[in-house]
């Protein structure tokens, strides 16, 4: 899993270049007219709600970093994560790096809603001026959540489909290890009675000859009840680096 793939705009980006794409070029032309009459929210509320508009953005769009986010740390998050769950084949790296993904996103949630708050007090405080001090910050608070509604539910909404994606994406990555475990079970017993064979014959044993993707040392480790799905990461792990290093050579 390379925590440096991370997903393109390319695709999101498709449908609203189709869209433009039907449109005539008369149309078009009034829109940019009437695009350059627009100069957005000119209240200091209007355009505080206008800066939180990419909240939307960093939790559901296609791109995982924002701008003010630390890609080293969040390249740490995902290996993190991957050296947790330990995955083996395509399909479960892209389901470990869609679970850190998701956790990295759920994690922003509760800085962007303490944001919403910070900003609210700050420019809702002369709006209460003359209330008792004891009850000016609830009022505060109040206000702060009736004018952001919108950008609150939106978070709660997020929050509740990035923890459903990252159960459904937890569970079918489990099942798919608990298959993978059978499966390596099977074959690490399989290379373990020829290797045993080998050893009493006195002869070679080459498991990669016989079609094993297992060595000789994971083998042993089996045998002396190691980990199936550690046993299965590092063959993996193994195998990867050995694809690496030839592509580099070549």
């Amino acid at each position: 899993m390379n925590p440096h793939h991370l997903p393109t705009s390319a695709s999101a980006a498709a449908p609203e270049s189709e869209s433009l794409a039907r449109i005539s070029p008369a149309k078009h032309t009034a829109n940019q007219a009437n695009a350059q009459l627009s100069t957005g929210p000119k209240t200091s509320e209007g355009k505080a709600k206008s800066s939180l508009n990419a909240v939307k953005t960093g939790l559901s769009g296609r791109t995982v970093l924002l701008h003010s986010d630390d890609a080293a740390v969040y390249e740490q998050h995902v290996r993190d994560y991957e050296k947790e769950l330990r995955p083996v084949g395509q399909r479960e790296c892209d389901l470990a790096q869609s679970i850190a993904d998701s956790a990295w996103r759920l994690s922003r949630i509760p800085a962007l809603e303490m944001a919403i708050y910070a900003q609210g007090r700050a420019q809702f405080a002369s709006q209460f001026e003359h209330e008792d001090v004891s009850t000016r910050p609830a009022l505060i608070e109040l206000h702060t959540f009736l004018a952001y509604e919108k950008q609150l539910r939106n978070l709660h909404i997020q929050e509740a489909r990035l923890h459903r994606r990252r159960e459904k994406d937890t569970a079918e990555f489990r099942q798919l290890q608990s298959e993978r475990r059978n499966r390596d079970t099977d074959r690490l017993e399989a290379a373990s009675r020829l290797y045993v064979q080998a050893k009493r014959a006195n002869k070679s044993f080459d498991p990669a000859a016989l079609g094993f993707e297992f060595s000789i040392s994971d083998i042993e480790s089996y045998k002396d009840a190691g980990s199936v799905l550690e046993i299965g990461y590092a063959a993996f792990k193994r195998a990867s680096e050995a694809r690496a290093q030839m592509q580099t050579a070549a």
